[in-house]
């Protein structure tokens, strides 16, 4: 019976996800909101099943459970949208002040991953400080074009940032053309959120359950099975961009998915729960998510994009990672 609810579970959340990102496109485009913002929104109802998969573990006092499945999602994102992509398109083009505007930001976040799982600082601490990151990028997105030369900030700053956003709306251009939504738009994203959250709660419910049935450690169950389960809307949009040649959209998208699973599915519900799994397999997930970023954004930046052969590596890794979780869980 969990085999079952598993499966309706994922064929629910997947398909009232999509659903969901489609609306809020819609609902973004009304509004007249930049493509970097669109952009955002898109990562953020994108990661609605392993989000709502995590804060429902964090819920039921399975912390494990919750990190595995954030910190899985992460590198599970990197391999398929930015691997699988790089081998399906044979070379995703970037440009440099987009992989440095952006992997600035997502080191930073997976850095104080990191620092909040080793216990280095308290996750209210890292909590502020990602918000404190993330709170300038957003705005920078957030405001038309004409706007971003006249920031407060040096020159020489201003200029490099609008320039980087510019490229950034650029790459998303090709890839975030919705038509305007209507109030009909607003309704489905009513109704696909607690759609989402449900299913994702039965997936949760139902993996947990078939992990203690089968021994396995619910680091895995989470870090594995329902990181790859619940990333899967992300993968083959990734590949569907990929293969239209439009594989540099994926690069946000991947990077600004991290982002919102880190401080929506960890870091607020650790704060909340007055705490994160300590553990070493915690641990060895953690700095695998760190490490596949910096590595990502390391072929990135030198080749300007990432290549068949690095997408081919990005996966290797993960696919190593995998197998060294299951061994030492």
């Amino acid at each position: 019976m969990d085999w079952l609810i598993l499966a309706v579970g994922a064929v629910v959340a997947l398909a009232a996800s999509a659903a969901l990102v489609t609306a809020l496109e819609r609902v973004g485009a009304r509004f007249g909101l930049p493509e970097a913002t669109l952009g955002l929104m898109v990562a953020l109802a994108a990661d609605s099943p392993e989000v709502s998969s995590a804060v429902t573990a964090y819920v039921r006092g399975d912390a494990s459970l919750g990190a595995g499945v954030v910190l899985g999602s992460n590198a599970f994102n990197l391999a398929a949208l930015l691997g699988l992509g790089a081998v399906v398109a044979g070379r995703i083009a970037l440009h440099r002040r987009v992989v440095l505007f952006e992997g600035a930001v997502a080191l930073a976040i997976a850095a104080l991953a990191v620092v909040t799982i080793a216990g280095v600082a308290g996750p209210a601490v890292c909590t502020a400080l990602m918000v404190a990151i993330l709170i300038p990028y957003v705005v920078l997105s957030a405001l038309p074009p004409e706007r971003r030369p006249r920031v407060p900030l040096p020159e020489t700053w201003r200029t490099w940032l609008a320039g980087a956003v510019a490229d950034e709306e650029i790459e998303l251009l090709t890839a975030i053309m919705p038509s305007k939504g209507t109030w009909r738009d607003g309704v489905v994203a009513a109704v696909t959120i607690p759609a989402v959250v449900a299913a994702s709660a039965l997936m949760e419910g139902a993996a947990s359950s078939l992990g203690s049935r089968h021994g396995v450690p619910e680091i895995v169950t989470g870090g594995v099975v329902l990181a790859a389960i619940t990333s899967l809307p992300n993968a083959v949009a990734a590949v569907y961009l990929a293969r239209r040649g439009r594989g540099p959209a994926a690069f946000s998208v991947a990077l600004n998915s991290n982002t919102v699973n880190v401080l929506i599915g960890l870091m607020i519900p650790a704060v909340i729960a007055a705490g994160v799994s300590l553990t070493s397999d915690a641990a060895l997930i953690t700095a695998a998510y760190a490490g596949l970023t910096l590595v990502t954004l390391g072929l990135a930046w030198l080749s300007r994009g990432l290549g068949r052969w690095a997408g081919v590596l990005i996966i290797a890794l993960y696919l190593g990672f995998v197998v060294l979780l299951v061994a030492t869980g």
